[in-house]
């Protein structure tokens, strides 16, 4: 993302902080009681589409809507919204219903999910659905874990996922952004490279298409680093990796005979534009 991207998101996530604050802490701050989430909050993300955040809310305010006879959860996130529309006007209640939407003009989107805080730092949300339940979610054990990998990887880790994002998006692989990180943190752990830096891409791309594609189709599920939630697959996504590692092999060849150039429209074949630059 552009520096100025980056800049709008921050600036943005201050206001929607500063205005749950002042509504519902009586203070103005602009960082208390928030937190980027998802793949943002996990450091994985190349798209403006969908900015998550969690914002804390007094243990009052659950006991209020628990007490409801039936779907408080309804009820909460609509209180939100009518909080967020003083300062949002456009601020919506998504059609999952468990967050509460702000769309902006130049494409960038934030999902704003209204929780209470757990003594073991996790955190409780509304879910309106089925008359209304409540769930938890560990965020910060997920980022926690993504950070250690990423750190003992080089930094590898996470550019990985940022590539594997612009593969789903040029190629429409089924695969959440959640399962593409749980993916790479399984995969680059045992990857022989994971201490090389860019020089080593060529083979991190083949080798992870690799991994990909020699799952078992029959799986349906894997657990999320850090917090071992479940992590569902959206559809089998291993033909597609499979067409990603036959490219790759075709564009290290390319390289390894130096035709740069056909290397790096074979790469675009995979990345897009994104990558390589």
């Amino acid at each position: 993302m552009s520096s100025d991207t980056v800049s709008n998101i921050q600036y943005r996530y201050k206001q929607i902080t500063k205005r749950i604050n002042i509504d519902y802490w009586n203070s103005t701050s602009e960082t208390s009681h928030s937190l980027y989430v998802g793949s943002y909050g996990r450091g994985t993300e190349i798209w403006t589409s969908d900015i998550d955040i969690i914002v804390q809310l007094p243990y009052a305010i659950y006991e209020k809507y628990n007490n409801y006879s039936s779907n408080g959860q309804s009820a909460l996130l609509q209180d939100v919204k009518t909080v967020l529309q003083k300062t949002y006007s456009t601020s919506h209640v998504k059609g999952d219903g468990q967050v509460i939407g702000i769309q902006f003009n130049d494409g960038i989107n934030f999902e704003i999910v209204p929780s209470f805080i757990n003594e073991s730092g996790s955190y409780t949300y509304p879910d309106t659905n089925q008359g209304g339940t409540w769930k938890t979610t560990d965020p910060r054990k997920e980022i926690s874990a993504m950070d250690i990998r990423n750190n003992a990887t080089n930094k590898n880790l996470k550019r990985l996922c940022r590539m594997a994002r612009a593969w789903k998006d040029k190629c429409n692989v089924p695969m959440s952004g959640v399962l593409i990180d749980t993916l790479a943190y399984k995969f680059i752990n045992e990857w022989e490279h994971k201490d090389k830096s860019y020089v080593y891409y060529d083979y991190m791309s083949r080798d992870f298409f690799m991994f990909l594609k020699d799952i078992d189709e029959t799986k349906l599920y894997w657990l999320a680093p850090g917090s071992n939630r479940y992590v569902w697959k959206d559809g089998n996504f291993q033909t597609k990796a499979s067409k990603a590692y036959n490219l790759s092999l075709e564009a290290i060849e390319h390289e390894t005979n130096d035709r740069p150039y056909s290397s790096k429209a074979k790469w675009r074949e995979i990345y897009g534009t994104k990558f390589p630059v």
